[in-house]
């Protein structure tokens, strides 16, 4: 028997890993700018901790982009599934829909999550 093996599996990980990096770093320049910014706009009769702010930007930041990873992964996984589905039995088009749609919620659920931390900071 032939080892069949992806060609790109390994520049696929490498991307995935490079987003991943992108992604962190970009969160942490923007916590940083966050912070310091919070600590400047503090109003005068409501003093707030800077790492208070800084920390809940860190939440916002995590679930958004955890809850986007996850949503990307569960589409990856279940609509290649519909795809296989679909090319054996077409009817099958409309609950394989509904089935992505599923995955594709957890981000906007991260996002909600994450608009409800920055309202509850700001």
């Amino acid at each position: 028997m032939t080892e069949t093996r992806r060609p790109f599996a390994f520049l696929s990980r490498l991307l995935l890993a490079l987003i991943v990096l992108v992604g962190v770093a970009t969160t942490l320049l923007l916590i940083a700018v966050g912070t310091a910014k919070a600590g400047e706009a503090a109003a005068p009769l409501a003093v707030v901790n800077p790492q208070i702010v800084g920390w809940g930007l860190v939440a916002a930041a995590l679930s958004t982009a955890l809850a986007a990873i996850g949503a990307g992964y569960a589409v990856a996984r279940v609509g290649s599934a519909a795809v296989g589905a679909i090319a054996e039995k077409p009817e099958l088009f409309g609950r394989a829909l509904v089935l992505v749609g599923l995955a594709e919620g957890i981000a906007i659920y991260g996002l909600i999550v994450s608009i409800l931390i920055l309202n509850r900071i700001a």
